[in-house]
């Protein structure tokens, strides 16, 4: 059965709502209080649009770009990017796994950033191309997405 344009889209509405462990969101703490709702964070998938805006505004600081991923994934609680630079290493790597996660990629960000090079909009007029999607459309998909209509489009030829 043939995916809708609307289906394969679908994907980068979605959010997650992910538990933070205690030992995660205060190491060293022995005493956390085991109450779980307390300890989550809803996110969203990254789409190409992010991380083209994300590539942009951080440049050659790896710190600033999972500060800004972190933040454009993090949909609850509201915080700023400044909120987000304050956060300590180990929950900062935690959250920006799960990004990766919910988006769909495991890189790091060195390779996020080349990935976000001339082959991404190599990628995204292919796909524009072929399933006849708007530049607006294709900038919605997660990297994740981007790899899996490639993929087929690859399997398909």
């Amino acid at each position: 059965m043939m995916l809708s344009a609307e289906e394969l889209l679908a994907g980068s509405e979605l959010t997650f709502e992910v538990e933070i462990p205690g030992d995660v969101l205060q190491p060293g703490k022995n005493d956390w209080e085991e109450n779980p709702s307390r300890r989550t964070v809803r996110l969203r998938p990254l789409t190409i649009h992010d991380l083209q805006l994300i590539d942009r505004a951080a440049k050659e600081s790896d710190n600033l770009v999972a500060a800004l991923m972190v933040h454009r994934a993090l949909v609850e609680p509201d915080m700023t990017v400044a909120d987000i630079m304050n956060m300590h290493v180990g929950l900062m790597q935690f959250l920006l796994h799960q990004v990766n996660q919910v988006s769909g990629i495991e890189a790091t960000s060195d390779l996020l950033s080349m990935t976000m090079e001339a082959p991404l909009a190599k990628a995204a007029f292919i796909l524009a191309r072929e399933f006849g999607w708007t530049p607006q459309q294709v900038n919605e998909l997660t990297l994740g997405q981007v790899l899996l209509h490639l993929q087929m489009l690859k399997e398909k030829s």
